[in-house]
């Protein structure tokens, strides 16, 4: 007897859990609610983010064209200086002992040739001691003006208007003159206009064009947004890949990433921004006005092409959802505009996700095509 009660307890607990599980299930699949956003009209933008620095429009690196050594630099760090202000003095002793030899030779070739003619014009010299000495006095000549060139050398002016960036040369160092790696005496720039000079990805270069508008931000002021135009884009990468003179070390780094320098005007009426500061560029390379819009989040794609799903709830909260195909057209950061589909501002659209179901096994206990237990 006790046998037979447990096993009726057992079948309809049995008959229990089988009947909540099959109502559920079957609740589950003829009911669903949605996560839904709203068909808006906003004004739509995307953008395309690039790191930059900052650089002044014009600088130049004011070094000697002798060797000597420097004697007193009359500026200093942040002075504004003007095209041809005496910016440094070289040690001019030694070219102007040269100087004065070379004059001297000049005067004693000067004379010897005043001789050598009349004496030529009486027969007493011959035509070639007219022209050894003819030679003489030019090479003098020239060595002079050499002599002379050096002594103005020793006298630097700024070759533009600016101010002085960074500590110049102190007096007392060496300033060496060559064409590869002279001694700058002082830099020079032009901070009434900056630029910042960007490197953008190869797969967003494309859609820059110059006169594009663009805002950043420096770390210095991250309260503060800077406007800027695009004014350059390069038009070979910033590691000149594509050459002949590089193409073995390319070759072997092919999976680097491209990137190309864009150059932008960044006015600065406060005069905040100093070179090499670091800017973060947000540059806008798309705009519309008042687009009919959607969430990414809402885009859904088939074989079909690209839809949303639209979502009604009726007076009794059943909610019931239909694909709308849409063409889609510019991309802004969460939203995406709708160029055409039958849609509306204000209607309800689908932002739940569904993963791809599971194709479901036969044999007992397995489940129907449905997704329910077999009857």
């Amino acid at each position: 007897m006790k046998f037979k009660i447990i096993l009726a307890v057992c079948l309809i607990i049995g008959a229990a859990a089988g009947y909540y599980y099959y109502t559920n299930q079957f609740v589950e699949e003829t009911t669903k609610n949605y996560d839904t956003e709203k068909v808006v009209r906003m004004d739509l933008t995307k953008t395309v983010s690039a790191t930059g620095t900052i650089q002044p429009r014009d600088s130049v690196e004011v070094s000697s064209k002798i060797t000597a050594r420097v004697k007193e630099v009359p500026v200093d760090e942040n002075d504004n200086v003007v095209t041809g202000q005496v910016v440094a003095i070289l040690d001019g002793k030694d070219f102007e002992a040269k100087r004065d030899q070379a004059q001297f030779t000049l005067t004693n070739a000067s004379q010897k040739l005043e001789r050598t003619k009349h004496l030529y014009e009486i027969g007493a010299k011959s035509l070639q001691e007219l022209q050894d000495a003819q030679y003489e006095y030019d090479r003098a000549k020239s060595a002079l003006e050499e002599a002379e060139s050096d002594v103005r050398e020793t006298i630097i002016t700024a070759p533009m208007d600016g101010v002085v960036v960074g500590e110049p040369l102190t007096a007392g160092s060496m300033a060496v003159q060559g064409s590869n790696n002279p001694t700058v005496i002082l830099r020079i720039a032009d901070l009434s206009e900056k630029l910042v000079k960007a490197k953008v990805d190869e797969t967003d270069i494309g859609s820059i064009k110059v006169g594009e508008r663009a805002t950043f931000t420096v770390d210095a002021y991250p309260d503060e947004e800077f406007s800027a135009q695009v004014t350059k884009i390069s038009q070979t990468d910033t590691a000149n890949s594509w050459s002949n003179s590089s193409s073995s070390s390319s070759s072997s780094s092919s999976n680097a990433v491209i990137y190309y320098y864009v150059t932008f005007n960044a006015p600065d009426p406060k005069n905040l921004l100093l070179p090499a500061m670091t800017a973060r560029l947000d540059i806008v390379v798309g705009e519309v006005k008042n687009a009919l819009c959607v969430p990414i989040a809402a885009i859904k794609t088939d074989g079909k092409g690209s839809y949303v799903e639209r979502v009604t709830t009726d007076a009794n909260g059943k909610q019931t959802a239909e694909n709308v195909y849409i063409t889609i057209g510019l991309y802004g950061e969460d939203y995406v505009e709708v160029v055409k589909g039958d849609l509306k501002a204000g209607d309800d659209i689908s932002t739940t996700y569904e993963a791809a179901a599971k194709t479901s096994t036969s044999g007992s206990g397995g489940r129907g095509p449905m997704g329910r237990p077999p009857f």
